[in-house]
């Protein structure tokens, strides 16, 4: 069995559609007009064991809302779902116990108390016995660096030493399975990168079962392998990280030095010119004419240097996501 499995997943909001105006305002009192949303539509992926999968998408195409119907905190219009063999909205106290959830817009700890009373609250709640409470704690403060700052009331810590002690909070009873809802939000550089250690750590020593939302793609390329992609409530891609430059991007760059040190005045046939630094520049041209473009610009010019390279992922993801209509299935598998 696999540790997450979803099957035609859909979540629907039901939203009162105010008009403008004073007239229009007296008139919905009585008679009110709603209009339906599809927050998650016919969502479906597997996840097995141990796997850590990057869940990517626009603000709004569903993220979050398919985290809070795996945790159990939404119930889903239609569809199944089962993480760790069980149903998530049947809330049961034994699931509860096996899966986190951690989001970086939203706080778990007491403000004005210091982290490590929030610790002993969590402590009980999940009734962690004293020894193995004090051994987890031990080893979290150590591998987050945090031992120094646990008798600080948390309002006085900075965002990325909260974000840490968020991560432990979420572990003290050892989760199986561990929903991250953009964990690194208006973290720093530094902040990041320790994060992101951590996770990547934590999760090869434990084996557990993580899915990340982020929109910081040095996140997801750090930790994550494969990805799912969904936009517009529907999954567009599911399978390996580096395969979504292969299947989405429309466009390579061209890096050539000219030999005589200036850029053609017709090289803006080729493909539209990212970056001039004499005597280098960035070309952008159609993936399937890079050949041809090459063999031209060879023939009519005298290059000491050139390379061809993929466009940036976050590029890729922010082009696939800006584009209109309805989302299509790319043959991605599911």
């Amino acid at each position: 069995m696999a540790a997450i499995e979803v099957q035609d997943l859909c979540r629907q909001y039901r939203v009162y559609r105010k008009r403008e105006g004073v007239l229009a305002s007296i008139v919905g009192l009585f008679r009110r007009e709603y209009e339906i949303v599809e927050a998650v539509r016919n969502v479906s992926f597997r996840i097995e064991e141990g796997e850590m999968v990057a869940f990517l998408g626009p603000n709004g195409a569903g993220k979050t809302t398919t985290l809070k119907l795996l945790s159990g905190l939404v119930v889903p219009t239609s569809g199944q779902a089962t993480v760790l063999g069980h149903i998530p909205w049947q809330r049961e106290d034994s699931y509860r116990r096996r899966f986190s959830l951690v989001t970086g817009q939203k706080e778990q700890l007491w403000w004005d108390l210091p982290a490590q009373e929030s610790f002993r609250l969590h402590r009980e709640i999940y009734r962690i016995p004293d020894d193995e409470y004090r051994r987890r704690l031990d080893e979290l403060t150590d591998l987050l660096e945090v031992g120094r700052l646990m008798a600080r009331p948390v309002r006085e810590l900075s965002l990325g030493e909260r974000m840490r002690m968020e991560l432990i909070a979420a572990l003290l009873h050892r989760p199986d399975v561990l929903f991250l809802d953009e964990p690194t939000i208006g973290l720093d550089v530094v902040s990041q990168r320790r994060v992101q250690e951590f996770l990547r750590y934590y999760q090869k020593e434990q084996k557990i079962t993580v899915i990340l939302t982020s929109h910081y793609m040095k996140d997801v390329e750090a930790l994550c392998e494969r990805a799912i992609v969904i936009n517009r409530g529907q999954v567009v891609h599911d399978g390996q990280l580096n395969a979504i430059v292969d299947r989405f991007s429309q466009h390579k760059i061209l890096d050539l030095q000219f030999s005589d040190g200036q850029v053609p005045s017709t090289l803006t046939r080729y493909g539209q010119i990212l970056e001039t630094r004499l005597p280098r520049v960035r070309l952008q041209v159609p993936r399937q004419q890079v050949s041809e473009c090459l063999a031209t610009i060879l023939a009519e010019h005298s290059i000491d240097d050139l390379s061809v390279s993929e466009r940036p992922l976050e590029d890729v993801i922010a082009e696939l996501f800006s584009q209109p209509g309805e989302p299509t299935d790319h043959g991605g598998s599911l």
